[in-house]
């Protein structure tokens, strides 16, 4: 039986940054993944995947040029799923070599197969040949991350009813698609086959969406997608799917409303990859999504030796704060220093168009009673929005008016996630709305927009008065 310091179940954000960091740090490491390869769902099924997608269905679509063109403007007229494929094959690939390069650089072990806990401290694995062996480990990590939920009532079929993993792999782009979830998952690809010219509907039994997100961005979101004809059902649950004989499904909603379409994707919720890990033989008892419980500082679990970071233990699950936690989790687990990490992080959403935001909402603010005012740009007040044909995204700031500190930044439109992190800066540093009226940003970009918002709120909030 092999001994290591610490043993890392799956190979996605979360696991790669715990496992590259604890190497780093001198220890004996060994990833276990039972993916064909390395990188996890983030890699394969899930962050990259998606936002490679996106980003061949708009260059392709012509879609960042429609507002000098017009919407009628393509760059390929016939777009086909083998097109977004091969834009898609090449990235993952690209992005399996650089992880197995950094493995061995850093003397990382990795091998394939399932684990299964046999004891808090050891670990079966079984390969595809059915070989197994046992692996014991001072510290085990559990970065298995999700899968999609998959409710029996739903009739999939991996070609007309479909979740989002087996969406990577359709052979013709539908015509007419339906999302069931308007999460974040849901809404990201419902955009962007939008921004590909399918006819995309929308539906949540919920009669809000992206609640998290500031209330003036999704109001404005929400008015983008029912400008190009998506429709948002919201408030209303599909009680029946079925499959019908000419290869489409036909929903029936729970007001009566049919609705019929070429493909259907079911994208509400996912649950932890837990199932196979055997975790009795641990100690450790996973809830009904399948997530595991743990410190939200340590990333320790209920068993002292087992920690767990990334979407297997919820909220926030992003690639970003899951690499942030593997590596806090490995850095702890194997006893080394791990600095508290800082109070605010960007959440970005890769739909079309793109949506980020950090810091406290405007309704948050308001809850906790602190007086504050509001600065807004529009993209298409900067120059560079004019020079890149945008009249949509707006980026909106909020101060509070007693220390004059910026409280929270929420962006809508082309760059968002790249731009949040300037202020994603001043906010973990503290800073005031005088950051942006003083300071100089290059002549012309859309990173312009927050001068115009900070103006936009010093003119209302008026000059330090003098003590």
């Amino acid at each position: 039986m092999t001994q290591f310091d610490l043993i890392v179940v799956g190979s996605g954000p979360a696991g790669r940054r715990g496992a590259i960091q604890a190497a780093k740090l001198g220890k004996k490491v060994l990833v276990i993944e039972q993916g064909k390869r390395v990188g996890g769902v983030s890699v394969h099924t899930g962050t990259i995947p998606s936002k490679t997608l996106r980003e061949t269905a708009l260059n392709l679509s012509g879609w960042r040029e429609r507002g000098f063109y017009g919407r009628s403007y393509r760059v390929k007229q016939e777009i086909s799923a083998e097109d977004l494929r091969r834009r898609l094959i090449i990235t993952l690939n690209h992005e399996v070599e650089v992880l197995e390069h950094q493995f061995a650089r850093n003397r990382v072990q990795h091998i394939r197969g399932r684990a299964s806990f046999v004891a808090p401290t050891t670990l079966e694995i079984t390969k595809d040949d059915g070989e197994s062996i046992l692996v014991t480990g001072t510290k085990i990590l559990l970065a298995v991350g999700t899968k999609p939920f998959r409710p029996d009532y739903m009739p999939f079929d991996g070609k007309t009813v479909v979740d989002s993993d087996e969406l990577l792999e359709i052979q013709e782009l539908p015509r007419s698609l339906v999302v069931i979830g308007a999460g974040v998952i849901g809404i990201e690809y419902a955009t962007i086959f939008s921004s590909l010219d399918t006819q995309v509907t929308v539906i949540d039994p919920k009669s809000t969406m992206l609640d998290f997100i500031d209330k003036e961005i999704v109001e404005d979101f929400t008015y983008q997608l029912r400008d190009r004809s998506m429709k948002l059902c919201l408030g209303q649950k599909a009680d029946k799917v079925e499959r019908l004989e000419d290869g489409k499904v036909l929903l029936t909603l729970d007001n009566g409303r049919k609705i019929t379409a070429d493909m259907l994707l079911f994208a509400a919720g996912r649950m932890g990859a837990t199932e196979a890990l055997n975790l009795p033989a641990a100690g450790l008892v996973a809830d009904s999504r399948g997530r595991l419980k743990v410190n939200p500082e340590t990333f320790e679990t209920e068993v002292p030796n087992i920690y767990a970071a990334g979407d297997v233990v919820g909220f926030p699950s992003l690639a970003s704060t899951s690499m942030e936690q593997g590596r806090v989790a490995a850095r702890v687990a194997v006893g080394a220093i791990a600095k508290e990490p800082q109070k605010y992080f960007p959440y970005g959403i890769y739909a079309v168009p793109e949506i980020s935001t950090c810091g406290l909402s405007e309704e948050e603010v308001k809850e906790r009673g602190i007086p504050y005012e509001c600065g807004i740009a529009r993209f298409r007040e900067t120059s560079r929005g004019h020079i890149m044909g945008l009249d949509a995204g707006m980026l909106k700031m909020i101060f509070s008016l007693k220390t004059r500190r910026l409280l929270g930044v929420h962006i809508i439109g082309e760059g968002a996630t790249e731009l949040v992190h300037i202020g994603q800066a001043v906010l973990n540093l503290k800073g005031t709305v005088e950051y942006f009226v003083e300071n100089t940003f290059n002549y012309p970009t859309l990173a312009e927009a927050y001068k115009i918002a900070g103006l936009d709120a010093w003119n209302r909030m008026g000059e330090i008065k003098a003590v």
